[in-house]
């Protein structure tokens, strides 16, 4: 079995659809088809059936997935090895990140790694926390930093046991006003009456808000608006809209710029967790193995009172 026509089976599997899969893997959907085909008559075994909700996986397909999965991870695996017994194999290294991680700290950050792997050549992937992590289990990314993820959004109840994470900062959250609004501070109860400005339900985003706002007692935010991002919200804020609650280093900006108000949230919750997660394996690439390295000893994100980072394990293979 090719590792191209496990990934495409793959891709096909994930996507339910031949198109979609199509662009996943840069191929002509009848190139997809075709591949498809050429597994199944290698196997001898129909893989897919049709129906209205697209493509579903056979009882020879559900079979083959987790070995599929487990042949590339291998093919991952051997192709390290081999690098890593030449020095001169820095090889290529793929980023993933929130565009607020990515703007505020990670940028900074990778700038002075950079410095230091001159030979490393880095694509930093912006996108959402579910789409870096899909792209992250198929490796397509190397390792991902992003906001812890609440049970509730994760997609299966248990975590991914392919891949490893670490909590590499503490992100205090800021509660914003419109500009004019100098209070210091406010309770409970005044919030439980003001207007909200949040991302989507299913957002990691949301997620902080919505934990925040129970751990307070406050039961659900009273909403104005739903916004798409987090320069949004605090435009929206700024306008009048509402309160908003969001990770400071995404509004440190426009609250020094004094176009919002930064109040004390009084609730319980007060911080959210940044992680990295990356693939387990056997044998990490150069280049992934010198960034895994760089920060554990120390990456250069704020944290609540100038605290060190809580790291929750050591960084394994």
């Amino acid at each position: 079995m090719h590792p191209r026509l496990l990934k495409t089976f793959l891709a096909v599997a994930r996507t339910r659809n031949v198109t979609r899969a199509a662009r996943e893997v840069n191929l002509a959907q009848s190139s997809v088809s075709d591949q498809i085909q050429a597994l199944e008559t290698e196997l001898g075994a129909s893989l897919f059936t049709r129906s209205r909700q697209g493509l579903t996986l056979t009882p020879a397909g559900e079979a083959l997935k987790p070995y599929a999965e487990e042949l590339l991870a291998l093919a991952d695996d051997a192709r390290a090895a081999i690098d890593a017994t030449s020095a001169e194999a820095a090889g290529g290294l793929s980023i993933g990140a929130l565009e607020t991680i990515a703007a505020a700290r990670l940028a900074p950050w990778l700038a002075g790694f950079r410095a230091d792997h001159p030979g490393i050549d880095i694509k930093l992937r912006i996108a959402g926390s579910g789409e870096l992590l899909r792209r992250l289990g198929d490796g397509e990314i190397d390792v991902v930093f992003c906001f812890e993820r609440p049970p509730e959004l994760e997609d299966a109840g248990e975590p991914d046991p392919r891949l490893a994470r670490r909590v590499v900062a503490i992100e205090p959250l800021a509660l914003i006003a419109p500009p004019g609004d100098n209070r210091t501070d406010v309770d409970l109860a005044a919030l439980a009456e003001k207007h909200f400005v949040a991302t989507e339900t299913g957002c990691v985003y949301r997620a902080m808000v919505d934990k925040a706002f129970a751990e307070a007692g406050l039961g659900n935010p009273n909403l104005a608006a739903e916004a798409g991002s987090i320069d949004a919200i605090a435009g929206l804020v700024a306008a009048g809209a509402g309160f908003g609650l969001v990770p400071r280093l995404a509004v440190a900006a426009a609250i020094g710029r004094g176009e919002v108000s930064e109040l004390a949230w009084p609730g319980p919750v007060r911080s959210a967790d940044v992680v990295m997660i990356w693939r387990r394996r056997r044998v990490q690439p150069p280049a992934l193995k010198a960034l895994l390295t760089a920060v554990g000893e120390g990456f250069a994100l704020v944290t609540p009172g100038g605290a060190r980072p809580r790291h929750v394990a050591s960084l394994p293979s």
